[in-house]
């Protein structure tokens, strides 16, 4: 199967057609297949999932398929894939529950959502339940593949005891950081939030996820209190804490620690 350029009109429909650019691309990246990551895509539209497969096959990752929930959450923690692209709309069991009962069982690779549904509180939802990013349909294949890249990159290795960004260096055996060499003193709610961040590299977080993650049930805390800590962890890490490049804000969501 050739590379095809797909996309879903506001009807529902599905279109696709064959990239032939894309295909001379593809050929000459390909000849060196140094992706062979395991991509698992969970997806009930047959159509939908052939091309995708066909798409991240042709590119050199390997591919594993599931075309209802029920199948998807078995394959993930069978296989446990690289990265999963998944569906919200699945019968037998929807993306959200897969995403939810996947985070619960440690799951802790990169799941990517493919969604119809637009609308702030259902990306919220699935960001909520462990979601690293999501994308919208109608949605490009070269942008989906981009955003798959940029996931498997960022998305750190686990058990290293040293996460470098930037001109510093968390040393997460010590509790300690370091920038330029030097010692940035931390307070512990600073320090455990910038692990958390380095431990979520590339994913979108909300601010109740991060209350949740990094403050527990300390009851007299708000969404400001998160806000506050990342504006002095921000001073302490950043260049230009003005113009972040490592904790971006998300409008409307909330935040992404971004590994540069």
């Amino acid at each position: 199967m050739g590379v095809w350029s797909f996309w879903i009109d506001g009807l529902g429909d599905f279109w696709m057609s064959e990239d032939t650019e894309a295909v001379e691309y593809s050929k000459r990246r390909n000849l060196n297949r140094g992706y062979m990551k395991l991509i698992l895509i969970i997806e009930d539209d047959p159509t939908m999932l052939e091309a995708l497969k066909g798409n991240f096959e042709f590119v050199g990752y390997r591919v594993r398929t599931a075309n209802d929930g029920k199948k998807g959450l078995k394959a993930a923690l069978d296989f446990k894939p690289d990265l999963i692209l998944l569906d919200v709309m699945l019968p037998e069991v929807n993306g959200y529950e897969i995403c939810r009962r996947l985070r619960q069982s440690g799951f802790a690779a990169p799941i990517i959502m493919l969604t119809a549904k637009g609308q702030e509180s259902d990306i919220v939802r699935g960001l909520d339940l462990g979601a690293d990013d999501y994308v919208t349909k109608p949605f490009s294949i070269d942008v989906l593949l981009a955003r798959v890249k940029a996931r498997l990159r960022e998305h750190p290795e686990e058990g290293t005891g040293h996460c470098a960004f930037g001109d510093c260096r968390l040393d997460r055996e010590a509790h300690k950081l370091f920038r330029a060499g030097e010692e940035v003193d931390l307070t512990p709610k600073e320090y455990r939030l910038l692990a958390y961040f380095v431990k979520n590299a590339g994913r979108a977080l909300t601010r109740d996820k991060i209350l949740d993650d990094v403050w527990g049930e300390d009851l007299i805390v708000t969404q400001r209190s998160v806000n506050r800590c990342i504006n002095t962890l921000r001073n302490k890490i950043e260049a230009d804490p003005q113009r972040p490049v490592f904790i971006k804000t998300i409008r409307d969501v909330g935040y992404r620690f971004d590994v540069q």
